[in-house]
């Protein structure tokens, strides 16, 4: 897909785990996932049809993995979050691959907005 086929849609999956050798072994095993590696604090997984990440980077979160929404223009998303009612917990950052900004919806839920921009 281009990147306007994917504008504001979920894109990524990311959980942060304890140990990203016994979840590749945990969901390699369980559901025949593929890995790829990005040095010792992260690793790519693919289940066939979307990608998402383990990292050691961050608290292990009992509510969920982190559901990443890509965007085309971060700046425009960012300001759609806020207006309709989120709260930034992260404004926009650099990462290896892109730009991304992390916000609360209403109902206190972590999500990420990522542009490759």
């Amino acid at each position: 897909m281009s990147s306007k086929e994917n504008d504001r849609r979920i894109d990524y999956i990311e959980f942060n785990v304890s140990d990203i050798a016994a979840s590749k072994a945990f969901y390699g095993g369980a559901f025949g996932w593929t890995f790829t590696d990005y040095g010792p604090e992260y690793c790519e997984f693919a289940d066939g049809r979307l990608t998402g990440g383990f990292t050691t980077l961050g608290p292990v979160r009992s509510g969920g993995p982190l559901v990443i929404i890509y965007a085309d223009r971060i700046e425009d998303a960012q300001a759609r979050v806020e207006a309709a009612g989120g709260k930034i917990v992260k404004p926009i950052f650099p990462f290896p691959g892109g730009r991304r900004f992390h916000f609360f919806d209403p109902d206190g839920y972590e999500l990420a907005v990522w542009s490759a921009q």
